[in-house]
C-alpha cells in the first residue's frame, strides 16, 4: 500500500478517506488497499497484508458496481467487522468499517452521517454532487461540494439540475445517451460544456447510488481541451500551408512566364499600336494576381525573408502615423509602448502589414457595428509564465515582446474564431475582402518565430496578441564590410557575359534566355541542378553569373550554389524563385556574393540586376 500520495488527485483521497472517523479505506477491484485513515491502519494492524478477500467481499463490490452500495462482513486482527462499499470513481471502491455491533448506517452519506458524507464531499479534488430522481439530468441536485462551486463560478441553487448547469447541445447528447442506457451502475464519462462566460468543459459520470439517487462527479478538462484544441489548429494551419506553398510555387512560375511573354510583346507593340492596351492589360492582371500569391507564401511561411534587428517601440511609433490615417474619425487609436522591450528579429515589411493588417480588420469590425469604437495598440514585456497566462502555449527559454492589437467591436462567435486565421476565410461582403489578411499575419508571425492568439467573446471586442522571441545579437567578430552598392538605374540594360541559366520550368527558362540573349549575354541553360553542376564543371572559369531556382527536382538551388562553388571561382549568384525555405533566408544573410529575386519576374528588374552584378563583380577584380 503507498502511504504517500503521488498527484493532487492522490492528496485528494487521502483527505478524504481523514475525514472519517471510523476505519476507511480506498481499493481497487482487486480488493487492494490502495489509500486508507489512521483508524483503518490501526485496526489492520502493521503486519497484515492489505487486502480484502473473500466471497462476500467481492459480492459487496460487484453489488456496488450495479447498485451503486455494497454490504459485507470482513475480517480483521479484531473480529468481524461489517463493511459498507460505495463506488466513488470507476474502478475505485470506498470501504467503510463499523463494529459487528453497531447499528447498520446504510448506504453512504445516510442523515446519520451526514458529517462523514460532507467531509468525503469537501475533500474530492473534482466536482461532486448527489441527484436525486429516476432521472439524473433533471433531478435536484444537493450535496455539492466546494468544487462544484469552483466550476461553475457560483452556489448551487435550491432545486438546481444538472440540465441547468450545461449546455443545450450537451444537454441534447446526454438525452440521446440516456435513451440507450448502458449495463451497470455507471454512465459516462460524458464532455459536456457548462453554461456561463468562462463555458468551462468538464467530464461527466454518474453513479447509481440507490434506485433513485445518483452520484455526479464533474472533473474540469477546459485547460486539457484548449492544448488540444490549439495542436488540431496548428496542425491544420501546416497542411494548408504546405498546399499552400506548392500552389503558390507553381502558379509564380505560370505567372512568370505569362509576364515575361507580355513583356515580350510589348517590346514589339509599343504605345498606339492597337494590341498595347490588351497587352497592357494582362501585365496589370499578372501583378494582381502576383499580389496574391505573395500573401500565400507568407501564410504558408515560404515567403523570402530580410530579417533586421527591430526596436518595437520604434517601429510601431513610426507606424502609427499611417495607422491613424486608415481609420474613420468616429474611431480612435490608442497607443501603450512599454519599456524595456526586447528587441527582435523579423522582416520589418512584413511586420508592418501584419500591424496594418489587424488594424484595419479591427476597424472594419467596429464599422460593422454601425457605431464608433475604441482600437488599442500596446507592446510589453512579458516573462514566459506571463505569456502562458495570456495563452502562449509554447515553451519560451527567455522574455517574450508581446504586441496586441484589441478592438470594442461586436466581437466573434465561437466558429468564426475557430477560422479566423485560415486562408479565404472572410466575413465581410462579397467583392471586400480576400480572406487572406489575418493568414498573412498568422504565417508572417510564425516565420519569425513567433505566434499569434486570438480572444474574442460575443458582444465585448476582440484581441490579437503577438508573442515574438527576444533577439540577442551575437559578438562581432569581423568589421562590417562595404555598403552594397547602388543598384544601376539607366535605361541601357544590355551587357556582355556569360550566365548559367537553372530553370526547371521550360516555358520560363525558354522565354528568360531569348529575353537575355536579346540584351547581348551568352546564356548557358540547365533543366535541373545536375545538368547545371555538369555545366557548370565544362565551363569552368568562364561563368560571370549563375541565376538559378531555389527548388527543383533533385539537387535544389542552395545544393547547386555548394557543390559548383569550386568551378564558379568566385562568380555572384543570383537566386530566383517564388517559394523559399527558412534556411533559404539564413543563406541571404551570410553570403555576400548571393542576392535573390521573387518571381514572378519582369526583364527591365531581371536585366537591371544582372548588369548590376556583374558590374560589381568586374569592379571587386
Amino acid at each position: 500500500m503507498s502511504t504517500t500520495p503521488e498527484s493532487p488527485l492522490a492528496a485528494g483521497r487521502q483527505v478524504l478517506v481523514d475525514g472519517f472517523e471510523i476505519p476507511a479505506a480506498l481499493c481497487d477491484a482487486a480488493g487492494r488497499v490502495v489509500i486508507a485513515n489512521a483508524a483503518f491502519k490501526a485496526l489492520e494492524g502493521p503486519g497484515r497484508r492489505q487486502l480484502l478477500v473473500g466471497a462476500s467481499v467481492f459480492a459487496a463490490f460487484r453489488a456496488a458496481r450495479r447498485e451503486g452500495y455494497g454490504e459485507a462482513p470482513i475480517e480483521t486482527p479484531r473480529g468481524v467487522w461489517r463493511g459498507e462499499v460505495s463506488l466513488l470513481a470507476p474502478d475505485v471502491w470506498l470501504v467503510r468499517l463499523s463494529p459487528p455491533s453497531a447499528a447498520s448506517t446504510g448506504p453512504a452519506f445516510p442523515a446519520a452521517d451526514a458529517g462523514r458524507g460532507q467531509a468525503l464531499l469537501a475533500a474530492a479534488p473534482f466536482a461532486m454532487a448527489r441527484a436525486r430522481g429516476a432521472d439524473p439530468l433533471r433531478a435536484a441536485l444537493d450535496e455539492a461540494n466546494p468544487a462544484l462551486r469552483r466550476l461553475i463560478d457560483r452556489a448551487l441553487a435550491p432545486g438546481e439540475t444538472l440540465a441547468d448547469l450545461i449546455t443545450p447541445a450537451s444537454l441534447a447528447e446526454l438525452d440521446a445517451a440516456w435513451a440507450a442506457p448502458a449495463d451497470g451502475a455507471t454512465l459516462g464519462p460524458f464532455e459536456v460544456t457548462l453554461r456561463g462566460e468562462r463555458g468551462a468543459i468538464a467530464q461527466l459520470s454518474l453513479a447509481r447510488h440507490e434506485p433513485e439517487v445518483w452520484l455526479v462527479y464533474l472533473l474540469d478538462i477546459s485547460a486539457q481541451r484548449a492544448v488540444q484544441l490549439q495542436l488540431a489548429q496548428r496542425n491544420k494551419m501546416e497542411a494548408v500551408g504546405q498546399l499552400a506553398g506548392g500552389v503558390a510555387h507553381d502558379f509564380n512560375n505560370l505567372l512568370t512566364a505569362i509576364r515575361l511573354r507580355a513583356e515580350d510583346l510589348l517590346s514589339r507593340h509599343p504605345l498606339g499600336d492597337p494590341a498595347y492596351e490588351s497587352l497592357s492589360e494582362i501585365r496589370e492582371t499578372v501583378g494582381r494576381a502576383a499580389e496574391l500569391v505573395r500573401k500565400l507564401l507568407t501564410f504558408s511561411r515560404k515567403a523570402t525573408v530580410q530579417r533586421d534587428t527591430l526596436d518595437l517601440a520604434e517601429a510601431l511609433g513610426e507606424l502609427e502615423v499611417l495607422l491613424r490615417r486608415l481609420l474613420r474619425e468616429d474611431m480612435r487609436l490608442v497607443t501603450e509602448y512599454g519599456r524595456n522591450i526586447p528587441a527582435v528579429r523579423l522582416d520589418r515589411a512584413l511586420f508592418e502589414n501584419a500591424i496594418m493588417n489587424l488594424v484595419v480588420n479591427a476597424r472594419d469590425a467596429i464599422r460593422a457595428s454601425g457605431q464608433g469604437g475604441e482600437i488599442r495598440l500596446s507592446s510589453r514585456r512579458v516573462s514566459p509564465s506571463e505569456a502562458g497566462r495570456l495563452g502562449f502555449a509554447e515553451t519560451a527559454a527567455s522574455d517574450l515582446a508581446l504586441i496586441e492589437v484589441a478592438d470594442d467591436g461586436p466581437g466573434m462567435t465561437p466558429d468564426i474564431l475557430a477560422s479566423v486565421f485560415d486562408p479565404f476565410f472572410t466575413t465581410k461582403p462579397v467583392g471586400e475582402g480576400t480572406g487572406l489578411g489575418l493568414a498573412m499575419v498568422y504565417g508572417a508571425v510564425k516565420q519569425a518565430g513567433g505566434a499569434v492568439i486570438a480572444r474574442s467573446t460575443p458582444g465585448q471586442g476582440a484581441a490579437f496578441r503577438i508573442f515574438l522571441p527576444a533577439y540577442v545579437a551575437p559578438p562581432r567578430l569581423e568589421r562590417p564590410g562595404p555598403a552594397p552598392s547602388p543598384r544601376t538605374t539607366g535605361r541601357d540594360l544590355s551587357g556582355r557575359g556569360v550566365l548559367l541559366l537553372v530553370e526547371d520550368e521550360a516555358l520560363v527558362r525558354g522565354i528568360t534566355a531569348r529575353l537575355l540573349r536579346a540584351r547581348g549575354y551568352e546564356v548557358l541553360e540547365a533543366g535541373d541542378g545536375d545538368a547545371a553542376l555538369e555545366l557548370a564543371r565544362a565551363h569552368a572559369g568562364r561563368i560571370d553569373l549563375m541565376i538559378s531556382d531555389v527548388v527543383m527536382p533533385g539537387l535544389d538551388g542552395p545544393g547547386l550554389l555548394a557543390a559548383a562553388r569550386p568551378f564558379l571561382q568566385g562568380a555572384p549568384v543570383l537566386f530566383v524563385s517564388g517559394y523559399a525555405e527558412a534556411e533559404f533566408s539564413d543563406l541571404l544573410e551570410g553570403a555576400p556574393e548571393v542576392s535573390f529575386l521573387p518571381k514572378p519576374l519582369d526583364i527591365k528588374t531581371l536585366a537591371a540586376e544582372v548588369k548590376r552584378r556583374l558590374e560589381e563583380g568586374r569592379d571587386d577584380a
